[in-house]
């Protein structure tokens, strides 16, 4: 019998549909990942499987007298314990349980934290249930994926790794069945439009024969309404064959796709020094943070600040970005501060009391309005309302598009980056990396995400450690 069994399950928030129709179970032992887009309803599920929220349609049944126990989504200060305390709270709490959920457990754990919390799911003997965005951490614990998307529940027995080839497979199909659907449409519409003209021309003839006869009869006005008819049929019929052939491709829903464009001035990439400190310590009052930093990056290279959590990457990021809360001591050369991009995890950058369109035309001023608005198009801000979004109601996602859009159109020597996957979906994470693997300048990322660091193609590191000389490699 399996421990908790889904029949029709379905779950609105006010007039938000989030999903319905859900039916699925989780056997005892099993390990399964909640994968899909950020408002998918993937914490909300989680809880219908605590028991702490009713289903807005179906039941939920489950087996056995379970304990469960429930670790939720902690944000940035809410909580002073790490990811892997609160788990291990969370089973101390529930004395051993037999059903433990966890909402994205990794955020804001560096990657000491990361390795021990996968280590103790790796010897838990329940059964997982986890919403997480972590690559590494689905491929290291999980056998099975549900993933949420358009409404319903597609459920796959595998890895993520596994689960992505397969897509790969499918999206190649899907490719190759919608370039069908496309030539078939096309095909119709030259035959709508050859019949038409065969039909104008035919009516023409028909009645410049009635017209020149000497013998005019009866019978011609009726022959020429029924070629009339027998024209109309033919175009009705293909009509409906252009509708099912756009039904088909409105189904079929390609991912979309992010082709980013950089606009770089007339100089272009320079491979000079951007970045040369020799003996520097950075700080904050009385308090040093990091000292014995000697660093350098290229133009067009590519560097990983790391260390644990606490150890002074942000520091070391504010200090090359200037900000005056932070002191620099030792011998410093950085680019001008207008030549330095830096997004964060939450995308404070943006202008809060701007829509989307006037936060970019704040960084291309000179920019005509069909040039922002094809621009952001390439940014997936393609439909009149999201151009004319506030930037403050933004998702997190939107907020990272709009974020690379603004970079793109007016990309800096040097961007630096502070955990930008943090809060992502997968497809998000995706639009990411499409648009920063062809990042023309030189990137500074901080990141505990390594597969997103093997995304970007950085093998370059420097390792921080609190109140220790930092070090690169």
């Amino acid at each position: 019998m399996a421990m908790i069994e889904l029949h029709g399950v379905g779950m609105h928030h006010g007039r938000k549909h989030l999903f319905s129709e859900l039916d699925a179970r989780i056997e005892w032992g099993q390990r399964i990942a909640i994968i899909g887009d950020n408002g998918s309803g993937k914490s909300s599920l989680l809880r219908l499987l605590q028991g702490s929220l009713a289903p807005s349609e179906g039941h939920i049944e489950r087996h056995g007298g379970l304990r469960v126990g429930h670790v939720a989504q902690v944000l940035d200060g809410e909580s002073s314990l790490s990811g892997g305390q609160r788990v291990n709270q969370a089973l101390s709490q529930a004395l051993g349980p037999d059903l433990l959920l966890l909402d994205e457990p990794t955020n804001h754990l560096d990657a000491a934290n990361r390795r021990s919390l996968s280590r103790m799911l790796e010897h838990f003997h329940g059964t997982l249930v986890l919403v997480t965005h972590d690559v590494a951490l689905m491929n290291q614990t999980c056998d099975t994926l549900w993933h949420l998307h358009h409404g319903r529940l597609d459920v796959f027995n595998g890895s993520y790794a596994d689960y992505m080839a397969e897509r790969d497979l499918q999206r190649g199909v899907l490719d190759k069945r919608i370039a069908e659907v496309r030539r078939a449409r096309d095909d119709a519409h030259d035959s709508l439009m050859q019949e038409q003209a065969r039909a104008a021309g035919a009516r023409k003839r028909g009645v410049k024969a009635i017209q020149n006869s000497k013998w005019a009869t009866v019978r011609s006005p009726t022959k020429l309404g029924r070629g009339n008819t027998t024209a109309g049929r033919k175009q009705a019929q293909i009509l409906q064959q252009q509708r099912e052939l756009g039904e088909q491709l409105a189904e079929l829903r390609p991912e979309p796709v992010i082709m980013p464009r950089f606009h770089l001035p007339a100089t272009g990439q320079s491979s000079r020094v951007l970045i040369q400190v020799r003996g520097g310590s950075v700080g904050y009052a009385d308090a040093a943070v990091l000292s014995g930093i000697d660093l350098q990056l290229d133009g067009g290279e590519r560097l990983a600040l790391t260390g644990n959590n606490g150890s002074g990457k942000s520091t070391l990021a504010r200090a090359i970005l200037g900000d005056p809360r932070v002191w620099r001591r030792g011998d410093w050369l950085l680019p001008a501060p207008e030549q330095i991009g830096y997004i964060d995890q939450h995308y404070n950058t943006l202008p809060a009391d701007a829509n989307v369109q006037e936060a970019l035309a704040r960084q291309v001023p000179d920019w005509p309005l069909e040039q922002l608005r094809a621009h952001l198009a390439d940014f997936l801000f393609r439909q009149a309302d999201a151009v004319q979004a506030p930037v403050a109601g933004l998702s997190g996602g939107e907020k990272a598009r709009l974020s690379l859009a603004c970079i793109a159109a007016r990309p800096p020597q040097l961007l630096i980056l502070d955990e930008p996957t943090n809060n992502l979906d997968l497809r998000m994470r995706t639009h990411l990396l499409e648009v920063l693997v062809d990042y023309p300048n030189a990137l500074l990322v901080i990141s505990h995400d390594q597969d997103f660091l093997d995304g970007l193609g950085i093998d370059r590191h420097f390792h921080c450690a609190r109140d220790h000389s930092a070090k690169g490699q």
